[in-house]
Order: C-alpha cells, then sequence, then structure tokens
C-alpha cells in the first residue's frame, strides 16, 4: 500500500514554516501518542497513527531531506537510522513534544521532589482612570491591589513551627513515586504530601496551611506624562506570591484617559476648536484661547478661511521618548450670523456689490470660477 504524502499526515500546506509545522507535529503527537489512548486496539490504532506521524515530521522538520522528498516523493525521503522507526530521538523540538506529552499524561509528573512543585503566581491587572491633565503631565498613583501574598507568620511553610513538619512516609520525603507507564519509566507526584515530600501534622493558625494570605497592598505607582488611552504599565514581581514559595507574578496597570470637555488629543498635540466672528476672520484680530496652563492670546491672521490650523508651539504632549513635545492647535470656526439688522443687510449688499459678487445663478459657471480662484 502506498505511503501518504508527508504533508497531509501532519496537516499542512507544502509551503508550511519551520513554526508552524512544529505546532502541527506537537498536536498530533500528544493527540495520539500510545500512552494516552486505552484497549489494546486503540494502543495499536495509535501507535501506527504515531509512527506515522513521527516518519512524517523527521523528514519535512530537515531542510535536506525535505528538500529531498519535495522533489523525489517518499523515493527521496530517508527512512531507517536512530530512534523510533527512522525517528531521531535526539533532534531538537521532539525533546519539548515528549514533555509536554508527559505533562497531559501523568500531570505534574516533571515537579521536583522533595520541595513540592513551586509555581509562579498569577498577573493581576489594575484598571486606571487619570484625567487628560494626568494623562499629559504625568502623577504618582497610590493603587491598593488585594492579591495572595507570603504568609509571614510561618514564612511560606504553612506550618505552626518547623517541629510541626514531618517527612512523607509514603515517598519517604522524595516528593516522587517512581513507576513504569508503557516503555516509559516515569516518576509523578506523590499523593500523599502532593509533591512536598512532607507532610505538615500542624498547621500555622494565620494562613491555615496554605502558605499564603489574602491582604491589600498599598502600591505606588509612577504615571509617567504622555501617557493614553489603552497603554499598560507593568510592574514586575508585584502580582500575587506563588504557591510553595513560587516567584510572583506582575501587576499591569491598565490606563484610560477621561475625556476633556474643551480638548482633544491627536498624536503628540493637544487640538481644540476656537469660534470667531466673520469681521475678525476678514480683517484679522486676536482672540482669547484656553491652554492647560491657562488663557492666553493668539494672533488671526487677515482671510483666515474655515478650519484653518493656528498653533502654539510646545505645548502639546511630551513624547513617552523623550526629546520630543507636541502642539497645542487651535482650529477656527467661522460663525456666520444669522439675525442681521437691514443696515447690516444694506452694507453686506454694499459689500457684494463692490465686490462684484452676485447672488443670482447666471454669470460665470462653476469650473470658470475655479480657474479664476487658481489664476
Amino acid at each position: 500500500m502506498s505511503k501518504r504524502d508527508y504533508y497531509e499526515t501532519l496537516g499542512v500546506d507544502r509551503n508550511v514554516s519551520d513554526d508552524e509545522l512544529k505546532k502541527a507535529y506537537r498536536k498530533l503527537a500528544r493527540q495520539h501518542h500510545p500512552d494516552l489512548h486505552t484497549g489494546e486496539q486503540q494502543k495499536k490504532t495509535a501507535e501506527e497513527k504515531f509512527k506515522e506521524i513521527n516518519e512524517a515530521y523527521e523528514t519535512l522538520s530537515d531542510q535536506e531531506k525535505r528538500k529531498r522528498y519535495d522533489m523525489f516523493g517518499h523515493a527521496g525521503g530517508q527512512q531507517g537510522g536512530p530512534g523510533f522507526d527512522g525517528f531521531d530521538f535526539g533532534r531538537g523540538g521532539f525533546g519539548d513534544v515528549f514533555n509536554d506529552i508527559f505533562e497531559d499524561f501523568f500531570g505534574q509528573a516533571r515537579a521536583g521532589g522533595g520541595g513540592g512543585r513551586t509555581e509562579r503566581g498569577n498577573d493581576l491587572q489594575y484598571n486606571l482612570e487619570v484625567t487628560f491633565e494626568e494623562s499629559v503631565y504625568g502623577k504618582e498613583a497610590k493603587l491598593k491591589i488585594p492579591r495572595w501574598e507570603l504568609c509571614t507568620e510561618c514564612k511560606g511553610t504553612g506550618a505552626k513551627s518547623a517541629a510541626a513538619i514531618k517527612p512523607c512516609a509514603s515517598c519517604k520525603g522524595a516528593g516522587q513515586i517512581r513507576f513504569q507507564q508503557g516503555f516509559f519509566s516515569v516518576s509523578r507526584p506523590c499523593g500523599q504530601c502532593e509533591g512536598t515530600g512532607h507532610l505538615v501534622t500542624e498547621p500555622c493558625a494565620t494562613c491555615q496551611g496554605r502558605q499564603r494570605v489574602y491582604k491589600e497592598r498599598a502600591i505606588a505607582v509612577h504615571i509617567p506624562a504622555g501617557i493614553e488611552t489603552g497603554m499598560r504599565l507593568r510592574l514586575s514581581n508585584e502580582g500575587e506570591h506563588g504557591p510553595n514559595g513560587g516567584p510572583p507574578g506582575d501587576l499591569y496597570v491598565a490606563i484610560t484617559v477621561k475625556p476633556h470637555q474643551i480638548f482633544q488629543r491627536k498624536g503628540l498635540d493637544i487640538a481644540c476648536d476656537v469660534p470667531i466672528n466673520l469681521v475678525t476672520a476678514v480683517l484679522g484680530g486676536k482672540v482669547e484661547v484656553p491652554t492647560l496652563k491657562g488663557d492666553t492670546i493668539i494672533k488671526v491672521p487677515p482671510g483666515t478661511q474655515h478650519d484653518k490650523v493656528l498653533r502654539i508651539k510646545g505645548l502639546g504632549i511630551p513624547s513617552l521618548k523623550g526629546g520630543t513635545t507636541g502642539d497645542q492647535t487651535y482650529t477656527m470656526k467661522i460663525q456666520i450670523p444669522t439675525k442681521l439688522t437691514a443696515r447690516q443687510k444694506e452694507l453686506l449688499m454694499e459689500y457684494a456689490k463692490e465686490s462684484g459678487m452676485s447672488m443670482e445663478a447666471n454669470g460665470d459657471g462653476f469650473f470658470d470660477k475655479m480657474k479664476t480662484f487658481f489664476e
């Protein structure tokens, strides 16, 4: 019977990358490992599939063998050799797969003996809302973080005293029980002491033998100038303490900036709209505008158009990378009067007449006016 295509066996395309190939192999190897199946027929079927997967990966994971296979098919693939039916157990990546399989099948089988399995503590996230001004200039925030911490009374042993800690009789203090499973000889954590190698006869009164206590901790956090919504600050080792004396996780502070009534952030610039009257837009003048540091005066040049942007250099937001600060920008919004006196209308009509303007639909067409505009 002809062999199945190696790429089809692993469920990947022919242009698959090395990383994708490895991921596909790891998934299939865990799924079809013989020791993960019960029943003689199921184990036999799984073993055949496992051999097929290994053979395919052994060829495709080697650049030279893969090149020959792509050119000549199975006739160009190298069969036999060290390991399990053509697969070299010493190749990079295969040991990692077996480690994963051990953990899937035997639980914490790879945990170290004698001291129990130490685990890193959980990471925590604190959602912090800051004002627009605080995001621009930065601040020092005081946070109260509830978390699991190492019990200071028993120093994380969970015992009332050193005399209350006894070696486990089941594993004789090793924390591991060794046994044979299929063609593997493995160790798994002792079920009596849960891999610690010892038993606590009298638990600590403070933590009730849990080794950790749940308490609130005050933490000072520096919010850097220029931070914005969606950014996270990481405080290393400020998360929860791990079980069995494991290292603490990290604390992440997720930032949300409150909207401002006047200002908006645009990159490193602080922007706002400024209403100006028609006369100021035409003749120019001065207007009072707000900044985060107080009101100031800016000059509006004659002939200012609607939505023209004026700016004050250096009054924007500092870059988190340093060395650069944005500007304060103002978008001119020309206010058109809607209620005019008879005299005001008369003056506007005189202006229109002097300027050659007409409110009628006759005269030069649109494109003729555009040509005149660009001349």
